[in-house]
């Protein structure tokens, strides 16, 4: 009882503070693209983020999970701050290296990413949020790992206000390129400035250790490939999609992405509190038993959630959007169960960190990765936007199914039959929707009552265990 309590804290604290900074920008979208005369001004700035996200893997060169592992290996106060100082000279440096980077190779990034030189500009605006982004996730880190609750939310709902805050005003003035990456760049800063004078004292370079330099690198460039494989599943559509389609079909689809990414909302909310209570709970007994009953709690609330993005995505799309962006409805639910899709596999391949074994999470990612890249080639050119978002839920499918397998080889992972009977189910409904009534609200919702259904059908126990807890 007291583990779930503490799952249930961190995960409605943490991840309220992550819901607020997400659901603003999302709340923002509809206003945004209506602010903005093209389809190629959003895809120009969420193609900036892109190159971001690209930019800080190398940046951050997974010290911050590094950093988060080995914070709970001692309970000394004097050995968490050589923790947190070795990790912040390290992740200094390779900041000032990647942003030195961008800022010498600025066209031919533009070039990639943008599909011309003339966005060369953005580049720079890029190199510096990701400066500042990858220093700041260090600079913040002790906030969380001490459990500051009250900061975190407040902290979460300041920065989107204050980037929007920037970001109208300059859409309203004409600047629709560099508008929200300027926000975003400004609003960052503010926040690691506020982070450094509430944190200072865990850092100092005086305290840098090169034999914990060692310690953490073992666990942190193993992680690396992982985000740059996380950015081939999040990102790398959006930059094939400008290549090989336009900017302004990535405009559509990021626009449904954003749609699609509601879901992040419940990844963030789950990602906050989830480093937290994996790790200070990773030594308890029954600690496989536990991580699998989440990761099945969690997948069938994904399912569930799903089935219903798909009944009114359409409508949401035609009440939200003008008509140059409706096209995108079809991506928001694939796009939606992506997200938990790689919450799942976090939620599994913690087992590894666990026991200090990252490398599976490469090979596993790996195959998914290459996996999306394939299918989008192939899809693109066929389905356009949806075969971009199709490849990401295979992609992210893929590596799930292929993780718990190793898993449950090594007896890290219990997996039930009846998760792989709601798993089935989720997979007939995707089918029938798409097939039949992919438009139609009525025979959607009916659908999407039916499956609920047969998942409460499936997991009728445990909900009566749930039921009885919360009238206890």
């Amino acid at each position: 009882m007291n583990k779930l309590k503490l799952f249930i804290e961190n995960f409605l604290v943490y991840g309220l503070g992550g819901i607020i900074s997400k659901i603003i920008p999302l709340i923002m979208v509809p206003i945004v693209t209506r602010l903005m005369p093209s389809t190629d001004y959003f895809g120009l700035s969420d193609l900036s983020n892109t190159v971001v996200s690209f930019a800080s893997a190398f940046a951050v060169m997974g010290m911050y999970d590094a950093m988060y592992r080995m914070f709970f290996e001692k309970e000394d106060d004097e050995y968490k701050k050589n923790i947190c100082s070795t990790a912040f000279s390290f992740t200094l440096c390779t900041s000032v290296v990647v942003f030195l980077f961008l800022i010498v190779f600025k066209k031919q990034i533009a070039q990639y990413f943008f599909s011309d030189t003339k966005y060369a500009y953005i580049v720079y605006l890029s190199a510096i949020a990701t400066l500042v982004g990858a220093t700041n996730s260090i600079i913040s880190a002790p906030t969380r790992m001490q459990n500051k609750r009250k900061i975190f939310l407040v902290t979460n709902t300041v920065s989107p206000i204050l980037s929007y805050a920037i970001s109208i005003p300059m859409l309203l003035a004409g600047y629709y390129t560099v508008a929200l990456p300027f926000a975003a760049v400004v609003s960052g800063a503010t926040m690691e400035l506020a982070f450094w004078i509430m944190n200072k004292e865990w850092f100092s370079l005086r305290r840098f250790d090169k034999i914990l330099l060692k310690q953490l690198l073992v666990i942190a460039i193993p992680l690396l490939p992982n985000f740059l494989i996380y950015w081939v599943f999040n990102s790398c559509d959006k930059v094939m999609i400008t290549n090989m389609i336009g900017i302004g079909a990535a405009g559509i689809y990021s626009v449904g992405s954003k749609l699609g990414h509601a879901s992040q909302l419940i990844y963030t909310a789950f990602a906050g509190g989830w480093q937290y209570f994996a790790f200070s709970t990773m030594k308890e007994d029954n600690q496989v038993k536990s991580n699998s009953m989440i990761f099945e709690y969690l997948g069938i609330i994904s399912f569930a959630a799903t089935a219903f993005i798909c009944v009114f995505s359409y409508p949401l799309f035609k009440i939200l959007f003008t008509e140059q962006y409706l096209s995108g409805y079809i991506v928001a639910p694939y796009l939606f169960l992506a997200p938990l899709l790689q919450m799942l596999f976090q939620v599994a391949c913690n087992q590894f960190i666990v026991v200090k074994k990252t490398w599976p999470n490469l090979f596993i990612l790996s195959v998914g990765a290459a996996s999306n890249i394939a299918i989008n080639y192939f899809l693109i050119p066929v389905l356009g936007i949806e075969g971009a978002s199709l490849a990401t839920l295979m992609g992210y499918a893929i590596s799930d199914v292929i993780c718990v397998i190793i898993l449950y080889k090594m007896k890290l992972m219990v997996v039930e039959k009846k998760f792989i009977a709601a798993t089935l189910g989720m997979i007939l409904f995707f089918v029938i929707w798409r097939l039949f009534i992919p438009n139609n609200v009525i025979l959607g919702l009916g659908l999407a009552i039916i499956f609920c259904s047969y998942f409460t059908f499936l997991y009728r126990n445990d909900v009566m265990k749930l039921v009885k807890m919360i009238k206890k």
